[in-house]
C-alpha cells in the first residue's frame, strides 16, 4: 500500500511561503486626495412677470408681438442666471389675453394680481391700460406699458404706472405738425375710432394742426370693430382735403385705405403707430402706396443697442411688427430694479423702477416724475413699395433728422 505524502506537501508550501515573505515589502496605496466640498447651490426662487395684450380678435398680431418681445426677455434674463438676496431666480412670463377690451382688461388686471405676479408688462392699448392701471395700483404692482400712448394713463398720480415709449402729446404734435408743414396741407380732415387711444391721438393732431395754420374741414368717427367706411368717406370727399389722418388700428387703416381708392379719393392719408406696421400694408395692398404714417419710438433697425435684439427676435418669431423692442426692454427695466433693490417683493422694488436709468435696445430708459420715458422719440415713415422707409426722427438720444418728403398737391386703441 502506498505512503502518505501530505507531511511533505505541507512542507513545501511552508518554504514556498517563507520565501514569499522575505522578498519586498509591499508599499500601501497613497489614498486619494479628499475634494474639497462644492459651494451648495444658491436656493431657486420663481418669479412671475405678468403680461397683457389682445391675443384674439383683429389686432391679435400685435398683442402676439408685445408678448414674443417680453418672452424673449424672459429667456435671456434666465440666461443671466440672475442671484437676487442670495437666490437663484427663474423667471416665467404669465400672458393674458384682454382681447383689446377694457372689460376684460380689468378682470385679466385682477387675475394676475391673485397669481401674486411681482410687475406687469402691459397692456398693449390705452384704452384697457388706463382701467387696469387702477388695480395693479391698489396692489401696489410695478405696471410698465410698451405701447399706451393716451397722456391720460401716466396722469392718474400712480406711482406704479410707467410707459417706456413716447405719449400721444409729443406723437400728435409730430403728425400734426408734419401735415401742415412738410406736405403743405392747407386742409385737413379727422377719423378716429373713439377709442381712448384713437380719439386720443387724433384731439392732439387737430391742435397740432391748427397751431401750424390747417384748417379741419372735416371730423367723423367710426369704431375699431367696423370694415365698412365708405359713408363717411364720402362725406369726406365732398370736403376736399389735401390730408385725411386716421387716429385707429391697422385692421381699420387696411380696408378705410382700399375703400377710398375705390371712391377716387386723392388726399393724403396719414395715421399714427397703431396703423403703421406690416400689417397695414398687407391688409390695404397697393392702396398704402404713400401713405405717411408715425410710430413713437425709433425705426427698428436704428434702435442703438437693437442689432442683437432684431437678430434673435426674427430668428425665433418673424418680421416685428411694432412694439416688440419695448416690450422687452419693460422687462429688462423691471428686472433690473429688482436687481438694485436686491429684492423681487414689488414694495421693496418699486421705487426703483422710478430711478431708472437702463440702457436698453430701444436707448436710454428713463423715467420722469409722472413715470413717462424722457425724450421719447417718433419717427415719421412712408409706405415705399410695399415697405416703411424712414423720413425723419425727433426726439430720443438717437433720433436723427432725414430729408423731409415733398410737399402734398392735394393710429391704436
Amino acid at each position: 500500500m502506498n505512503q502518505v505524502r501530505m507531511p511533505g506537501v505541507l512542507i513545501a508550501l511552508a518554504a514556498s511561503v517563507a520565501l514569499i515573505g522575505c522578498g519586498k515589502k509591499e508599499e500601501p496605496k497613497a489614498a486619494a486626495p479628499v475634494a474639497a466640498a462644492a459651494a451648495p447651490a444658491p436656493a431657486e426662487v420663481i418669479v412671475r412677470i405678468g403680461h397683457v395684450a389682445p391675443l384674439t380678435g383683429p389686432i391679435a398680431h400685435l398683442g402676439k408681438d408685445n408678448e414674443n418681445g417680453a418672452r424673449l426677455a424672459v429667456d435671456d434674463a434666465n440666461a443671466q442666471k440672475i442671484t437676487i438676496d442670495g437666490k437663484l431666480v427663474k423667471f416665467e412670463l404669465l400672458g393674458e389675453d384682454d382681447q383689446a377690451d377694457p372689460k376684460t382688461g380689468t378682470v385679466v388686471a385682477q387675475k394676475l394680481v391673485d397669481a401674486k405676479v411681482a410687475g406687469v408688462v402691459g397692456h398693449l392699448n390705452s384704452g384697457t391700460t388706463i382701467p387696469a392701471s387702477a388695480i395693479y395700483n391698489q396692489a401696489g404692482l410695478p405696471q410698465i406699458s410698451p405701447s399706451a400712448t393716451n397722456p391720460k394713463y401716466t396722469q392718474q398720480g400712480f406711482n406704479t404706472a410707467f410707459r417706456v415709449m413716447a405719449n400721444d402729446i409729443q406723437q400728435g404734435s409730430v403728425i400734426g405738425t408734419y401735415a401742415a408743414k412738410d406736405l403743405g396741407a392747407k386742409t385737413i380732415a379727422i377719423i378716429d375710432d373713439r377709442t381712448a387711444y384713437g380719439q386720443g391721438l387724433a384731439d392732439e393732431v387737430e391742435k397740432a394742426a391748427k397751431a401750424n395754420g390747417a384748417k379741419v374741414v372735416a371730423r367723423e368717427f367710426t369704431n375699431d370693430k367696423a370694415i365698412d367706411f365708405k359713408a363717411i368717406l364720402t362725406k369726406i370727399k365732398a370736403t376736399k382735403p389735401d390730408v385725411i389722418f386716421l387716429g385707429g388700428m391697422d385692421a381699420v387703416g387696411g380696408p378705410m385705405l382700399k375703400q377710398m381708392k375705390e371712391l377716387g379719393i386723392k388726399a393724403q392719408f396719414t395715421t399714427g403707430d397703431g396703423g403703421c406696421s406690416p400689417e397695414l400694408i398687407k391688409l390695404a395692398g397697393e392702396a398704402s402706396e404713400g401713405v405717411i404714417c408715425t410710430q413713437a419710438g425709433l425705426p427698428a433697425d436704428k434702435l442703438p443697442n437693437g442689432q442683437k435684439f432684431l437678430a434673435d427676435f426674427t430668428s425665433k418669431y418673424g418680421q416685428i411688427q411694432i412694439y416688440s423692442p419695448y416690450s422687452y426692454d419693460a422687462v429688462m427695466v423691471l428686472v433690473d430694479a429688482m436687481k438694485r433693490a436686491n429684492s423681487v417683493d414689488p414694495v421693496k422694488y418699486l421705487p426703483e423702477v422710478g430711478k431708472t436709468s437702463y440702457d436698453g435696445v430701444t436707448g436710454k430708459v428713463e423715467f420722469d416724475e409722472k413715470g413717462d420715458i424722457k425724450n421719447g422719440a417718433i419717427t415719421v415713415f412712408e409706405i415705399k413699395d410695399g415697405k416703411l422707409v424712414t423720413l425723419k426722427s425727433e426726439g430720443g438720444a438717437m433720433a436723427a433728422a432725414a430729408p423731409a418728403a415733398a410737399p402734398a398737391t392735394e393710429a391704436k386703441q
